[in-house]
């Protein structure tokens, strides 16, 4: 069974998404194959490089600082996107080999969803983040699109909350969208 066990605003300071950027030519079977684009990321200490580039400013003290994520980008009439990385502070150096997306100040709408692993997920062939988008609209939370018309969601994976975080094997993560922009 998959849960919405929590739904919540949360206020984000200006950061630097760090990652890799998966799009169309990167699906396998019409979805994007995590599990194997995960495991390439631990194998190769992908983010232990980004977390290398964080612990250089002493002055990260950001709530969920070292969370993987997985952040979507999409766009009408643009090709989806998908990133595999992390959110860091703002002007973070970027290590060679990855991208970067630079986010203002914003606020997201969370949606904290517990379940076993693999039936959490955003995954487009499941419902979770429309649940999730239909559950933070009912209180009164909508997302936005940025100034250039993209719309912006991700999910959190705490190391303490998932994959799993009970006896049941089930796991929590956070699906997350943006609500809100600040004008730099």
């Amino acid at each position: 069974m998959v849960e919405i066990i929590k739904s919540f605003k949360q206020n984000l300071e200006a950061q630097r998404f760090i990652g890799k950027k998966y799009d169309n030519a990167n699906r396998l079977n019409g979805t994007f194959e995590v599990k194997t684009n995960w495991d390439e990321w631990f194998k190769n200490g992908w983010f232990e490089a980004i977390k290398t580039q964080v612990r250089k400013n002493p002055n990260n003290t950001r709530e969920d600082g070292d969370v993987c994520v997985a952040l979507n980008r999409n766009k009408s009439g643009e090709p989806f996107q998908y990133w595999i990385g992390m959110f860091t502070p703002a002007n973070t150096e970027v290590p060679n080999g990855f991208d970067y997306v630079d986010f203002p100040k914003s606020e997201i709408g969370v949606c904290r969803v517990y379940g076993k692993a693999e039936k959490i997920y955003m995954n487009e062939d499941i419902s979770i983040m429309d649940k999730c988008n239909d559950k933070l609209k009912e209180e009164g939370m909508n997302h936005v699109h940025d100034e250039i018309h993209v719309c912006w969601a991700f999910e959190r994976y705490p190391c303490s909350r998932f994959p799993t975080s009970d006896e049941e094997g089930n796991g929590i993560l956070d699906c997350c969208f943006f609500m809100k922009f600040e004008k730099s």
